[in-house]
């Protein structure tokens, strides 16, 4: 056995060292080879305790822990028992911990020198290491960086990003939380053990709470206090959370965007070290983190426009009319059947419109609205069929009309009904032979498009009437869809009130407050002049204006639709038989009014049979028009 330790023999072996517990291995092994050593062990101190963090040529629980202490708190060799306890001191690198090399020896001898050997050796493997290890963590943050700019998917990236953290921190797992503000919660992804690999904790739980709500990167060792982790994880998941070792993700902005977190390093615990190299791996996983959910919620919202648009949020319902709406939409989207839409004002027919497009084999090209009623007579040939330049005053470029962009799509003629006679029999001919030519042009351009119009009109009256032509008429009924007026829709109305509030509430990152079942009541109660867009409004003020958890009956504040007042036009000095007899008048008249003329339909209202309301129209000395 040798008498002293060869060091430029295994100075190559202390360098390669991956750890610094190897290294203390690596020394240990070679000073118990020594003639004059039975045993040699490192102890580091680790507050509130001292650990033995390699041995060799006898076993760890024999090392006098009280010797090891006495060498540290005086920074001198001592010696008791055949033990010698050399302190371990590196002035130029204070970052090293408390370390004492323990030697059991047969004859006392001075260690200093290879005391003082190894803290070099120490010093000078660490270095090696930590240069060994930045180089890795910029070879490694090229590597991801170049795999991050190939994906724009969110989950991808959060596993990728966590797959490299795990290889590189040498940890057990590795998961990212991301900061979802409106709810106050962190979002972790990936999270083995949890139901869709995904963990939501409060975003002020836990050590990983408190780095994103400071800031500041925290570390957690195995003699810390317990109580800084959020055990409820460990709790659900069975899993034994040691070390931790947590970064905030800040985006280029300076927003914290959420934190970076590792459990259990696989050999001691995360280093001062590894919390620089994972803040400068988070710097970057921010930006691509910033860079891809902004992408995501550009996908994000076009799909959720494209979901609205579809008309799938406004069909709610599951009264009979509805039901029977849904089933004949089913049918005639996926054809080039022409389809006129009936309704009252805000009963969604241009969402009809949209649906019958988005369910077409036509959904990828263009749907083009048009407007008829706002449509004067001088620009309507100009607005469907498009002009030439210099074909009128101002028409300073050529510009393709409204058929020409819808080609391959849909065009939706709203408000057909107010289209001027002139119109009509222009929009006629095109429809028959699909063909436009544009103002001041002759080229003859070929239209495929398909045709969907709607009115809140009665069609048959203006055609009776001379207001609307029979033959555009016929060419617009192939197929007619009536949508039902939110009156006659019974608890749809609730269930659409209670989709629009959550809608809106979500929007503001708030709780839906719970709908009374006195604002229930009343809601149902309500005529709805202005249906689902009436009531889409009144949710939306609602969601704004009631702070509390309940909306009641008071919260539901009607606008008043126009020709109705706030009080009755009654005079208080009639005498009451005239009183009551000029109320019934005027209640009558509203109510038919509101229902546009329909008897059939205001005689529902008041709760009469139609032939009982005429006979008492005819007492109280009003036009009947009875047929």
């Amino acid at each position: 056995m040798p008498d002293s330790i060869a060091w430029p023999a295994i100075l190559a072996d202390l360098l390669a060292a991956e750890s610094e517990i190897a290294f203390h291995e690596t020394f240990v092994t070679h000073l118990a080879a020594l003639s004059q050593v039975d045993g040699a062990a490192v102890v580091r101190s680790e507050p509130p305790r001292s650990v033995v963090t390699a041995s060799a040529g006898l076993a760890a629980s024999i090392a006098p822990m009280e010797l090891a202490s006495d060498a540290l708190d005086g920074l001198q060799i001592k010696q008791a028992g055949g033990w010698t306890a050399v302190p371990l001191r590196v002035a130029s690198d204070a970052s090293l911990p408390p370390t004492v090399l323990m030697i059991r020896g047969t004859a006392p001898v001075d260690w200093s020198c290879e005391a003082t050997g190894l803290a070099a050796a120490c010093l000078l493997a660490r270095r090696s290491r930590r240069d060994r290890h930045h180089a890795e963590r910029l070879s490694t943050l090229l590597e991801i960086t170049q795999e991050w700019a190939q994906t724009d998917n969110l989950e991808t990236l959060l596993h990728r990003m966590a797959e490299k953290a795990i290889r590189l921190f040498d940890a057990d797992r590795a998961t990212i939380f991301l900061w979802d503000r409106a709810s106050k919660t962190l979002v972790g992804r990936p999270a083995l053990g949890m139901e869709n690999n995904e963990l939501t904790v409060p975003d002020d739980a836990g050590v990983v709470g408190r780095v994103v709500q400071s800031g500041e990167p925290e570390r957690v060792d195995k003699t810390d206090d317990r109580t800084a982790i959020h055990s409820d994880v460990d709790k659900q998941t069975g899993y034994q959370t040691e070390t931790i070792l947590c970064v905030p993700l800040i985006g280029p902005d300076g927003k914290r965007l959420g934190a970076f977190e590792l459990l259990n390093k696989r050999t001691g615990r995360f280093t001062l070290e590894d919390e620089t190299g994972l803040m400068e791996l988070a710097t970057y996983a921010a930006v691509a983190l910033a860079s891809t959910q902004q992408w995501e919620e550009l996908l994000q919202r076009q799909q959720r426009l494209l979901r609205e648009v579809t008309g799938n949020v406004p069909m709610i319902g599951a009264c009979p009319s509805m039901e029977a709406l849904r089933s004949t939409l089913a049918k005639v989207a996926d054809t080039d059947l022409a389809v006129l839409i009936l309704g009252e004002n805000g009963t969604g027919k241009e969402v009809v419109a949209q649906s019958l497009h988005f369910n077409s084999r036509r959904s990828a090209e263009p749907l083009v609205a048009v407007n008829c009623a706002a449509l004067t007579e001088t620009l309507l040939e100009s607005e469907l069929f498009g002009h030439e330049k210099g074909s009128f005053t101002g028409a300073n470029e050529t510009r393709a009309g409204k058929f020409e962009l819808a080609s391959g799509g849909t065009i939706f003629l709203d408000e057909i009904g107010d289209m001027s006679l002139g119109g009509q029999a222009k929009l006629l001919r095109v429809l028959e032979q699909k063909t436009i030519v544009r103002v001041g042009g002759s080229e003859t351009i070929t239209t495929d498009v398909r045709v969907v119009a709607a009115t809140n009109q009665d069609l048959v009256a203006l055609v009776r009437e001379r207001k609307f032509r029979e033959d555009l008429y016929f060419r617009l009924n192939v197929m007619t869809l009536e949508l039902p007026p939110l009156r006659e829709r019974g608890d749809d109305i609730l269930t659409l009130a209670e989709h629009f509030l959550r809608d809106m509430c979500l929007k503001q990152g708030r709780k839906p407050p719970t709908i009374t079942a006195a604002a229930k009541k009343r809601l149902v109660a309500h005529c709805w002049p202005g249906n689902v867009r009436e009531l889409r409004n009144l949710m939306e003020r609602v969601a704004y204006l009631v702070s509390g958890q309940k909306i009641d009956a008071d919260d539901l504040a009607f606008t008043l639709s126009p020709g109705t007042t706030k009080g009755s036009s009654l005079d208080a000095e009639l005498p009451l038989q005239q009183a009551t007899q000029d109320f019934q008048v005027e209640y009558i008249q509203k109510t038919i009014e509101q229902v546009r003329g329909n008897v059939t339909e205001a005689a529902k209202l008041l709760g009469m049979h139609r032939s009982n309301l005429y006979r008492k129209m005819r007492s109280l000395g009003m036009e009947s028009n009875e047929q």
